[in-house]
C-alpha cells in the first residue's frame, strides 16, 4: 500500500481572533505614558487635589479616544506593518483580526471617547481630543507618514497634546502652562523617535517610509538628534523660568537632563551600534521622570504652603 501524504498550507492566515486582538489594537503601553502626562496635566491645573470624578472621566475619554487612534493605526498602516519585522505580528497586519472589525472596534472606542468628555467633563476637552485624534489616525499616519522625512515633527503635534487635554479637562481653558508641557513633548518627540528609526531603518526602507534615515542618512538623523535633545533640555527648565516649578524638580531634571544627554551623545558619535535602541528606551523613562517630577514638585510646594 502506497503512503499518501497531505501537505497543509502553512501560508493561510488565521481569521480566529478574541479579545487579546482587540487590545492589541490599542497600543496599551504608549497609551499608559499618554495618560500618566495627561493625569499630570491635571494635577498641576489647581493647587490642591483636582475634581475626583473630572480625573476619573477625563482619563476614562482621552483613554478611550487614544486607543481608537491606535486601531486607525493598525488599520491604515496595515499593509507597510506587513513587512516590518518591528510590526508585522499586529493583528491586522498578519491578518489574525479582520480589516472591518478593526475598523469598527476603532470606530467605537473614538466615538465612545469623545463622547464621554462632551457629556461628562467639557466640550472643549472633547474638542482637542477630537482634533488629536484626527491629527494622528489621518494627518499623520495616513500623510505625514507617507509625505516627508519631517513626519515625527509636523505629527508631533497631535501626540503632545496629553497634557493640554489633561489641564482642560479641569480647567475647561486654555492657558499658557499646558502649553508649555505640550512643548516639551513637542521637543522630545523627535530624539525620541528617530533614535528608534535608526535602528529599524532597514525596516522602514523596506516598506518604503520616509524616515530620517532612509532619506537623509544616519549622520545626520544622529546630528538632529544631538540638536533636538538640546532643545528638549532647554525646554523642561521652562517651567523654572515662569516659575511654574521649583528648586526639588529643577534638582530632579538636571540629573534626568544629564543622563538624556549622555545616551544622545553616544547615539550623536556613532561609535556604539546599541546607543539608538538604548537612548530609545531611555527617553520613554526620561519624559515619565520629567512629568513625575513636576507632580512631585507641585505637591511638595502645596504642602509647604
Amino acid at each position: 500500500m502506497r503512503n499518501i501524504t497531505m501537505t497543509l498550507p502553512t501560508a493561510v492566515p488565521s481569521m480566529v481572533w478574541g479579545w487579546r486582538e482587540l487590545l492589541g489594537l490599542c497600543k496599551i503601553k504608549v497609551v499608559a505614558v499618554m495618560l500618566v502626562c495627561t493625569a499630570v496635566g491635571m494635577a498641576l491645573a489647581t493647587p490642591g487635589l483636582p475634581p475626583l470624578t473630572n480625573v476619573i472621566l477625563g482619563l476614562a475619554g482621552i483613554g478611550f479616544a487614544s486607543c481608537g487612534a491606535a486601531a486607525f493605526n493598525h488599520v491604515i498602516d496595515r499593509r507597510l506593518d506587513a513587512v516590518m519585522t518591528r510590526t508585522s505580528r499586529r493583528p491586522v497586519a498578519s491578518k489574525r483580526l479582520p480589516v472591518s472589525i478593526a475598523l469598527g472596534w476603532a470606530c467605537l472606542l473614538s466615538v465612545a471617547g469623545v463622547t464621554l468628555l462632551a457629556w461628562q467633563v467639557n466640550h472643549l476637552t472633547a474638542a482637542l481630543t477630537f482634533a488629536s485624534l484626527i491629527g494622528y489616525a489621518l494627518i499623520y499616519t495616513a500623510f505625514l507618514k507617507r509625505a516627508t522625512p519631517q513626519n515625527i515633527v509636523i505629527g508631533g503635534v497631535a501626540g503632545a497634546a496629553p497634557p493640554l487635554l489633561g489641564w482642560v479637562a479641569i480647567t475647561g481653558q486654555i492657558t499658557p502652562e499646558p502649553l508649555l508641557l505640550m512643548l516639551i513633548i513637542f521637543a522630545w518627540t523627535p530624539p525620541h523617535f528617530w533614535a528608534l528609526a535608526i535602528h529599524k531603518r532597514d525596516d522602514y526602507a523596506r516598506a518604503g517610509i520616509p524616515m530620517l534615515p532612509v532619506t537623509h542618512g544616519i549622520p545626520f538623523t544622529r546630528l538632529q538628534i544631538w540638536l533636538y535633545a538640546w532643545l528638549t533640555v532647554l525646554t523642561t527648565l521652562l517651567p523654572v523660568m515662569i516659575g511654574m516649578s521649583g528648586t526639588l524638580y529643577l534638582f530632579i531634571v538636571l540629573f534626568l537632563n544629564a543622563r538624556f544627554m549622555v545616551w544622545n551623545w553616544r547615539v550623536w558619535r556613532g561609535q556604539d551600534p546599541s546607543a539608538p535602541i538604548g537612548a530609545f528606551w531611555f527617553s520613554i523613562r526620561y519624559l515619565l521622570g520629567i512629568f513625575g517630577a513636576l507632580l512631585l514638585d507641585h505637591y511638595t510646594a502645596v504642602l509647604i504652603w
